[in-house]
């Protein structure tokens, strides 16, 4: 029995070596492969971007030989931000602050099953007036969370800020009723009197604190608990804050040359 049974056990030990040996191997070899040629990769790009950055568009050309020196003159002319070394260039570091909202999975099915992919929602804001929100779907955490930030950082926009009542001290609340929507999801920011705080939820508190308005009451309806519609719906609103031409901008405009024009034989 003894010597019968051996054989066999070899055998189907052998061949159950063999192929797990051979799938595994096969597919570390890919795995090991795939990852060094990535990390490689990445660590070369990550390199050269702490060393030099190299600006492919007008504007990041501008901004980096100091022909533009705020953020407000991009405001002033709408000028698109396709890179995120832009804002980099305008913010200290450590001033602009960043934090991811929400990260919560999605799934796509395809002949071979479900795909799984995740969703990153990042907030920037340097508490003085500047908020920024993105998003970015990735199949790992980190690269979406990395994605998100610059995003965020491309889609950051200027919040006014006002008074309640009397103008004493700097502004705190925001200088008219305001509204947003997203989906299903619609918010409304109330301006507050000093010392109301930010009547609201956690993630309004949160975006409120990153666009520096210290006082606010708000009121939404709809799907709230879809925080990333909720988040989009509050930056509408905020971003909504510089569409309102108020009696005090009536003043005469005094026009300036777009940067594209002013720098053209540079350009």
């Amino acid at each position: 029995l003894k010597g019968s049974g051996t054989p066999s056990q070899r055998s189907i030990a052998k061949m159950g070596d063999g192929g797990f040996g051979k799938g595994g191997g096969f597919g570390d070899k890919g795995k090991g492969k795939g990852k060094g040629k990535a990390k490689g990769k990445k660590g070369k790009g990550k390199g050269k971007e702490e060393k030099e950055w190299v600006p492919v568009t007008k504007l990041g050309r501008l901004v980096k030989d100091g022909k533009i020196n705020s953020i407000e003159e991009i405001y002033v002319h709408s000028l698109p931000v396709k890179e995120f070394q832009i804002i980099d260039q305008f913010f200290q570091p450590g001033t602009l602050k960043d934090e991811v909202m929400k990260i919560h999975p999605v799934q796509r099915c395809t002949s071979a099953g479900q795909t799984n992919r995740f969703v990153c929602y990042v907030m920037v804001g340097d508490s003085n007036g500047h908020i920024g929100l993105g998003s970015k779907c990735s199949k790992e955490v980190a690269t979406a969370i990395r994605g998100g930030i610059i995003s965020a950082k491309m889609n950051l926009i200027p919040v006014r800020r006002g008074y309640w009542g009397n103008r004493i001290g700097t502004p705190h609340t925001m200088p008219m009723k305001l509204h947003g929507k997203s989906a299903s999801v619609r918010v409304r920011l109330i301006p507050a009197p000093r010392g109301s705080g930010i009547v609201g939820s956690m993630t309004t508190k949160k975006i409120m604190s990153f666009a520096g308005v210290t006082d606010i009451f708000s009121c939404s309806c709809g799907h709230t608990r879809t925080k990333g519609n909720f988040m989009k719906a509050t930056f509408a609103a905020l971003k909504a804050s510089y569409g309102y031409l108020t009696p005090d901008l009536w003043k005469p405009t005094h026009f300036v040359k777009h940067p594209y024009q002013e720098f053209t034989d540079y350009l």
